[in-house]
C-alpha cells in the first residue's frame, strides 16, 4: 500500500548549480533551498554573492563560489571548496550557459569555441569532478540545462543547438555510465524563459531595439504557445525540483520538456 510520504523534502542534501547568479541558476537555487537543501551559488561573475546572501538572509544555507566552468583547475578548486564547506555533494544542476545568435556561415570560430566550452566543456568539467563526490554518499541526481532547441532546431542558433543537442544526447551517456553508482543523470529542456539572456537574444537578432521593446518581445516569445505565455524561471526550477526529488527515484536519462508547448 502506497503511503503519503515527503518526497520533495530536500533537507540534508547539497546541491552545486552553475550560472546560478540569475535567470534560471538564480531560481533553481532559490527552489531547491525552499525545500530544505543547502545551495552552493556557482557563477564566473563575482555579483553572484549579492543572490547567495539573500538567501543566507531568508534564513537558507547557501554561499557563493567564483568558478570559470571552463577551467579544469578553476573547477577542482571550487568543488574542493565545497566539499570543504558542506561537506557533501548530493545534488549537481549543470546550468551555466551562453548563446550567440548567429548563422554558422557567421560565426566567428572563436564564437563557436565560446559557446560550447561554457556550455558543454563545463558541463563535462563540472560532472567529471563531482560524480566522485557523490559516489562517497552513495549517489546523487545530475540535471543538465537543455532547451527545446536541443529537440528541435533553431534559427540563428547554430552554435547553441550544437551545444543543447549535445547535452541532450550526453546525458543519456551519462545515464547509462553511472546508474551503477546510484547516479540519475537527466536533462530540463526550457523553452523561453525570462532571463537576461532572452533579453540579449533579442538585442542580438534585432527584435529589441530599445528598452522598449521588451515587454512586446517577451509576450511575442510566448503568445504561440499553448499556454500563451513565456516562462519564468520559477517554472523551470519546479522540473529540477522534480528530477531531484525522490520523487524521480526511477528517472534517468530522460529529456523533461518544460516549455509551455512549444514544442509540442
Amino acid at each position: 500500500m502506497i503511503q503519503k510520504s515527503d518526497p520533495l523534502n530536500l533537507t540534508g542534501k547539497v546541491a552545486v548549480i552553475t550560472g546560478a547568479g540569475s535567470g534560471i541558476g538564480l531560481g533553481v537555487a532559490q527552489m531547491l533551498s525552499a525545500y530544505g537543501a543547502a545551495v552552493a551559488i556557482v557563477d564566473v561573475s563575482p555579483k553572484a554573492e549579492a543572490a547567495a546572501q539573500e538567501l543566507r538572509d531568508a534564513g537558507r544555507n547557501a554561499a557563493f563560489f567564483q568558478c570559470d566552468v571552463t577551467n579544469e583547475q578553476s573547477v577542482i578548486d571550487t568543488v574542493n571548496a565545497i566539499v570543504a564547506k558542506f561537506g557533501r555533494i548530493d545534488i549537481l544542476h549543470n546550468n551555466a550557459g551562453v548563446t550567440v545568435r548567429k548563422c554558422i556561415d557567421e560565426l566567428s570560430e572563436k564564437e563557436w569555441d565560446f559557446v560550447l566550452d561554457v556550455g558543454l566543456k563545463g558541463l563535462f568539467l563540472m560532472s567529471k569532478h563531482v560524480i566522485p563526490e557523490m559516489r562517497k554518499v552513495g549517489g546523487g541526481s545530475i540535471v543538465n540545462t537543455g532547451s527545446g532547441w536541443g529537440l528541435k532546431g533553431g534559427d540563428q542558433a547554430a552554435a547553441y543547438c550544437a551545444v543543447k543537442g549535445g547535452i541532450v544526447n550526453v546525458t543519456r551517456a551519462m545515464a547509462i555510465d553511472h546508474g551503477k553508482d546510484n547516479i540519475r543523470v537527466n536533462s530540463i529542456n526550457p523553452g523561453d524563459t525570462v532571463t537576461a539572456m532572452m533579453i540579449s537574444e533579442g538585442r542580438q537578432t534585432g527584435e529589441i531595439k530599445s528598452d522598449a521593446d521588451i515587454d512586446e518581445f517577451l509576450k511575442s516569445c510566448g503568445s504561440g504557445r499553448p499556454l500563451a505565455r513565456i516562462g519564468q524561471p520559477e517554472d523551470i526550477a519546479k522540473g529540477v525540483l522534480f528530477l531531484c526529488s525522490d520523487l524521480a527515484s526511477w528517472i534517468t536519462g530522460a529529456a523533461l520538456v518544460v516549455d509551455g508547448g512549444g514544442i509540442a
